[in-house]
């Protein structure tokens, strides 16, 4: 049996799970579903890779199948939430005849920008202990917290989220900083040792800490804006870099 058949399935589980969110989310049924299933998308896509390294189980198919499919769940669906959040403060759908709804598509700009993040990712030799720029899970994560939020009505946020303005100022500067050249700290561990995984670890377990005492699209969206400052911080105090050379291949 090829053993790259099982990661290459975690993986294809991150694909099933952001086609579900996706119906969820047109469909404006089930949205209940929707926390539930992109924490399964984001742990498969956490997974296949660890998966991948403990078979040994490397290859260009699984490398290319992991990109498409985040291209899916952390692309397509950030793009589509807030689509439908600006679809519920706008108070109208989408309307190729009606000008007054194509501010609704502002949103995709993250999806737009999603796919040139993947594809820069590809390409890119600095981003083996770092990324440069914000990762499309953590986006995705950012937003996906703002949509629970607004569900849930937590804390009394949803009116004040589901403001036109602030929610094209999310898209816009998501979309910067999934292509900006800043360095971020990864969460992938190549041992388990305190050691070289400090920063990982700690602030792991604040999140953890949120995600107890805190409603769960707060915990989420707070976490996310967290690691960015963090993130800026150490790069700041040159605690996180990056090679300044890279390749591209064509």
């Amino acid at each position: 049996m090829n053993k790259s058949i099982i990661p290459n399935l975690i993986t294809a589980t991150n694909l099933f799970c952001g086609c579900l969110v996706l119906i969820c989310l047109l469909s404006g049924n089930n949205l209940d579903w929707v926390p539930l299933l992109m924490t399964i998308a984001l742990l498969s896509d956490y997974v296949d890779g660890l998966v991948a390294r403990l078979l040994k189980a490397y290859s260009e198919l699984g490398k290319q199948l992991d990109s498409l499919a985040d291209m899916v769940s952390f692309g397509v669906i950030p793009g589509v939430m807030l689509y439908y959040m600006l679809s519920l403060a706008s108070g109208t759908v989408f309307d190729v005849e009606n000008s007054d709804t194509w501010i609704n598509l502002v949103g995709f700009s993250v999806t737009i920008f999603s796919c040139l993040r993947l594809a820069k990712f590809n390409l890119d030799d600095r981003q083996s202990d770092t990324f440069i720029g914000l990762g499309t899970p953590a986006s995705t994560i950012l937003i996906a917290g703002v949509l629970v939020i607004v569900m849930r009505d937590s804390y009394g946020l949803r009116d004040t989220l589901l403001n036109i303005p602030l929610l094209v100022g999310l898209s816009f500067t998501v979309s910067y900083l999934l292509i900006a050249e800043l360095p971020m700290f990864s969460f992938k561990f190549k041992h388990l040792k305190w050691k070289g995984n400090a920063i990982r670890f700690s602030f792991l377990a604040v999140s953890l800490i949120a995600a107890c005492f805190l409603p769960l699209g707060v915990a989420a969206s707070l976490c996310i804006i967290s690691y960015i400052l963090l993130s800026v911080i150490l790069w700041v105090f040159g605690i996180v870099k990056y090679k300044r050379e890279h390749r591209t291949s064509t």
